[in-house]
């Protein structure tokens, strides 16, 4: 009798439900509930050639390793041209050099901004003495000065390299760690977006100023990349909830879909054009534009969300009532003993019948 009671009341409460239209999240006179970040479009840019430099570096200490001079020359000043428009975007970005110089006197392992710009310090030198020794004219490399240089540019390439990984996924770490909804409840996968792409725009631009008989290494590296992009990119857009229509719908979804049909294009044509050096470049050109798209349209996403109230309300609701039916499937739970776990909350909790 009381199970047909509650299955009743359950069935009427639903029925009452369904006749409440749908809310329309507003806020404060029209005002976001959070607001949307100021960045323009040197952010999204410095995303790019940050994660550029980075597996430029990784994949020049490699070549240097094996013996791939080209590509080690093409990865070492790629590295270091990618490295400059990086300070330069950020310094625009901030307004004044010397805000840089300011971040430099603390060190916050829980600061995601702190980090980053120790990643910045540690990655920058070893990353130029190794771009410098390639630019060294022969006549000068005979001196005490040239050799000493070229002695230094092996290690200083590999310290580049150790620190590479951290330069091209800190930004992603960063903007997890705001409260702009797209890119909080992405942190998990992001990351992987980030680091993918950055191997695959590296990988492209190997492939693009190396000759195909060296470039064996970059056409890895930048199918590895892109195959790692293109799932985490796809996985993300899964996980979201709610929060994945930020990325799939409007200017956003163009820019990302845009990358994905250039990440493709990139590598069937990297996987196609090992012999040609005119398709190999062309398709490290795709990979290296469908990377900066995808920096672009994970921005926008963020921009989007932080405009729009449901994606900061529904999602807090969303936790909030998980919860609530977490702790009503506890045991012992004195405020919520003898509650039905299929019951809705709001009922349990305000004690309905």
């Amino acid at each position: 009798m009381t199970r047909d009671r509650s299955t009743a009341s359950l069935t009427d409460t639903t029925r009452e439900q369904r006749m409440v239209p749908e809310a329309e999240f507003r806020s404060y006179y029209g005002r976001p509930v959070l607001k949307p970040p100021v960045w323009e479009w040197m952010v999204p840019a410095y995303l790019f050639t940050g994660g550029l430099a980075a597996g430029s570096a990784v994949l020049a200490a490699g070549a240097d390793v094996t013996g791939r001079q080209r590509l080690r020359r093409a990865g070492r000043l790629g590295s270091l041209v990618a490295l400059t428009a990086s300070g330069v975007l950020l310094v625009g970005d901030l307004g004044r050099p010397e805000r840089f110089h300011h971040m430099l006197r603390v060190a916050k392992p829980t600061s995601p901004m702190s980090v980053g710009t120790w990643i910045i310090t540690a990655f920058s030198p070893g990353a130029g003495i190794a771009a410098i020794d390639e630019l060294v004219p022969r006549r000068w490399r005979r001196t005490l000065l040239g050799r000493l240089l070229h002695r230094l540019a092996r290690p200083a390439g590999m310290s580049a390299a150790l620190v590479a990984p951290g330069l091209a996924s800190y930004t992603a770490v960063l903007l997890s760690h705001t409260a702009v909804p797209a890119w909080k409840e992405a942190g998990e996968v992001l990351p992987f977006v980030f680091t993918g792409s950055a191997a695959a725009a590296s990988g492209g631009l190997g492939m693009m100023f190396t000759p195909v008989d060296e470039a064996a290494p970059a056409r890895w590296f930048a199918i590895c990349g892109a195959t790692m992009e293109l799932t985490a990119s796809r996985s993300m857009e899964t996980r979201l909830g709610l929060i994945a229509e930020a990325y799939t719908t409007g200017r956003a979804h163009r820019l990302r879909r845009g990358s994905e049909l250039l990440t493709v294009a990139g590598l069937v044509g990297t996987l196609l054009g090992r012999r040609s050096r005119t398709v190999s470049g062309a398709a490290g050109l795709a990979l290296a534009a469908g990377s900066a798209l995808q920096r672009f349209g994970v921005f926008e996403a963020g921009v989007v969300s932080a405009k729009d109230p449901k994606y900061t309300v529904v999602p807090q609701r969303e936790r909030l009532e998980r919860g609530l039916r977490a702790s009503a499937s506890v045991p012992g739970d004195e405020a919520v003993v003898g509650v039905d776990p299929d019951e809705p909350i709001s009922r349990a909790r305000s004690g309905g019948p």
